[in-house]
């Protein structure tokens, strides 16, 4: 696509474009109206009718697109993608050179330079994330790129956007050999099972993956774990691997307990020694509480946003409530180990949910670990929305 659109950003945001910022906003360019077809590029004018950028025209939850360049020559071409990824690879090279991890994000978007785009390695296979129309009409230059570089064995795809007023989770099968599921990877030794083409979550959260290693390396150890909204019930495995006397997993989705059962197994755990249970975790709370039951690990990690038949769940709204359930089942001297993928706060109000919640059940708490993205997932400096993980390991004292 050749034909360029010129866009004047409004005068109060000329020097946040200026120091960097990415996202395009209806609100902070004045002839937004202009854009039509998605994919479009677009060329960022100061009120002056200097040159800021060059970035595309696509839709998405977080704005309008990306800018791309702050050269003025510099095309977004099949050069221009190409360089951008093999950047991205070179800084992943640990990753690569890694006998015990193969699972890893080889491009995080705006961090990497491309709004909108990110790219997962697991193995020989790789999974391209596309966040709006926009990007996608750069699949063949970044397909291109990608199999010049790496020559994977096989790409997968999904497509993260709305179509008529429909959110997709097409599952393509994209260039390559096919591949057979669940296909086997490894993150820190733990063998981990994921499933590229059913959907669009693939079995574990790769950004997690430091998170999961402290668990395991530090805290798990002759304890009792509660892993609620499981999902497939990594952090369980991981908690038994590092010596966890019993886990339960709790999680509302059906197949979470066939996930979780072939997550075990894979690393020659019999599901039938830990608990699996698929069931509303407000409910589960509620027995628990109902029964006096007592973890001495209790694992957070819902989604920013959850509804069931009896409850709806927002991360900022109900976090805080959250956290006191999961108080009321630690033990005491227990720890919880809360977190969020929620983009919409930041750490220091995340604290300020713990700090509420502790206050309320009146405890005192102690803060031992904290986390947030791992290294490849690389974000923006001018871009602080970017760094959503927020992760807190913290520790349940004696009454206030």
């Amino acid at each position: 696509m050749t034909e360029e659109v010129l866009l004047r950003v409004e005068n109060n945001y000329s020097n946040k474009y200026k120091e960097g910022y990415p996202l395009l906003t209806k609100e902070t360019v004045e002839n937004a109206d202009s854009l039509y077809e998605e994919g479009t590029i677009v060329v960022l004018l100061d009120p002056a009718g200097n040159f800021i950028g060059r970035g595309y025209y696509g839709k998405q939850n977080k704005g309008i697109g990306w800018i791309l360049t702050h050269k003025e020559n510099e095309a977004l071409d099949q050069l221009f993608f190409q360089k951008k990824i093999a950047a991205a690879i070179n800084k992943r090279s640990p990753f690569y050179h890694s006998e015990d991890t193969n699972a890893f994000r080889i491009f995080n978007g705006e961090g990497d330079g491309i709004g909108g785009l990110t790219i997962d390695c697991f193995g020989e296979y790789y999974l391209i994330n596309w966040y709006s129309l926009g990007i996608y009409q750069f699949r063949k230059e970044i397909l291109s790129a990608l199999n010049l570089l790496i020559q994977p064995q096989g790409v997968y795809e999904k497509k993260r956007f709305a179509k008529k007023g429909q959110y997709l989770e097409d599952d393509d099968f994209a260039t390559g050999t096919p591949a057979s599921f669940p296909l086997v990877v490894k993150e820190n030794g733990v063998k981990l099972e994921v499933n590229l083409n059913d959907g669009a979550m693939v079995g574990v959260f790769l950004d997690q993956r430091d998170v999961r290693k402290k668990l395991w390396d530090r805290y798990a150890k002759g304890k009792t774990l509660l892993n609620t909204f499981s999902y497939t019930g990594v952090f369980s495995v991981f908690s038994v691997l590092g010596g966890a006397t019993k886990t339960t997993s709790v999680d509302l989705a059906k197949r979470s307990l066939e996930l979780t059962e072939a997550q075990f197994s894979a690393n020659d755990i019999d599901p039938d020694t830990q608990e699996i249970r698929v069931e509303d975790v407000f409910n589960y709370f509620d027995y628990g509480i109902k029964h006096g039951l007592k973890y001495d690990i209790v694992v957070l990690d819902p989604p920013s946003f959850a509804r069931s038949k009896k409850h709806t769940f927002s991360a900022k709204k109900d976090y805080t409530q959250l956290l006191k359930n999961a108080i009321d089942l630690t033990e005491d001297k227990g720890m919880i180990l809360a977190s969020t993928n929620c983009a919409t706060f930041d750490m220091k109000t995340f604290k300020g949910f713990v700090a509420k919640a502790f206050k309320e059940k009146s405890y005192k708490y102690t803060i031992l670990d904290e986390y947030s993205l791992p290294k490849d997932f690389p974000t923006h400096p001018s871009f602080p929305e970017g760094d959503y993980l927020k992760v807190l390991f913290i520790k349940k004292q004696g009454s206030l």
